[in-house]
């Protein structure tokens, strides 16, 4: 009992305290806290619990408008606006990004195609037009090197390969998986930037027997395949950066988890009226 009136002492202090600073009357304050919750509060205390349930399941990547788009799809409408207004308040902030860096080894000697996209990253329909490029990614047993072939219509990554080396094997791997499930023609675009891999006699000629064009970027210019290095951007400040790799198979089976079941199938994507690339397509082919 005396601790009770310990505690409550203290705590008529800090009112008082605060009454003063703030102007108001003691019997005002507590009035104010005691006072119901209007309709309008209630709302906002049960609709925080779906945010926070919406922004977890993103792995905490999806600012207010993702997190709208999927509140209202889940049938719970709301406005941008208050969803913004409430993750505010509880510190729900999308994840930090970084910037990266991208190297390429176009000092080969070798063909090199011309540009047929000159930084238009636009496709009205599937395989049309396919952009790819290679990162690393570092773990305890060393570097992991990630290929990948995005579809620009859909932005769905439709071929990735991941090995120790960066060979040529590396993107003839990603394309042969990208060919294993889709169906290019004699229009369809395969842009990357100069480096040897993709320059390599094997890599030319698997796209000669297919039909399919060669593209390659602008010596040096990082804007000429902007898309898929948006893509290696999103990755690592969504997923590696936030990872401490002790293996190389785990890099893999993590890289593997987000693009396949994370990025493809789950992430809503601005570009495509917050829709993942699978439902984009299945919506609109």
């Amino acid at each position: 009992m005396k601790y009770e009136f310990i505690a409550s002492s203290r705590s008529a202090s800090r009112v008082k305290k605060m009454c003063q600073t703030l102007r108001v009357s003691r019997s005002g304050f507590y009035g104010w806290r005691n006072r119901d919750m209007s309709e309008r509060q209630k709302a906002n205390r049960a609709l925080l619990p779906k945010i926070v349930k919406v922004f977890n399941k993103s792995r905490r990547t999806y600012g207010s408008p993702s997190v709208t788009c999927q509140l209202k799809a889940e049938g719970e409408y709301c406005g941008e606006n208050r969803v913004a207004r409430l993750m505010r308040l509880n510190g729900l902030r999308a994840k930090t990004k970084k910037k990266f860096k991208v190297t390429t080894d176009s000092g080969h000697g070798k063909k090199v195609a011309d540009n047929l996209v000159n930084q238009r990253f636009a496709a009205d329909y599937p395989d049309r037009l396919w952009c790819s490029d290679i990162t690393y990614l570092w773990t305890k047993e060393g570097w992991l090197y990630l290929a990948v072939i995005l579809d620009v219509y859909s932005r769905r990554i439709i071929g990735w390969s991941m090995s120790k080396r960066v060979t040529e094997d590396l993107v003839i791997n990603a394309l042969n998986q990208a060919l294993g499930y889709r169906a290019p023609t004699s229009t369809t675009i395969f842009h990357s930037d100069q480096g040897r891999q993709y320059a390599s006699g094997q890599f030319r000629k698997l796209l000669e027997n297919r039909g399919i064009q060669p593209s390659m970027s602008g010596k040096g210019n990082c804007y000429d395949n902007a898309i898929t290095e948006t893509f290696f951007h999103t990755l690592k400040t969504e997923l590696v950066y936030f990872e401490n790799y002790q293996t190389r198979e785990e890099a893999k089976t993590s890289i593997f988890e987000y693009i396949e079941v994370f990025y493809n199938r789950q992430r809503r994507h601005s570009a495509l009226d917050y829709k993942s690339p699978v439902d984009f397509e299945n919506e609109n082919t």
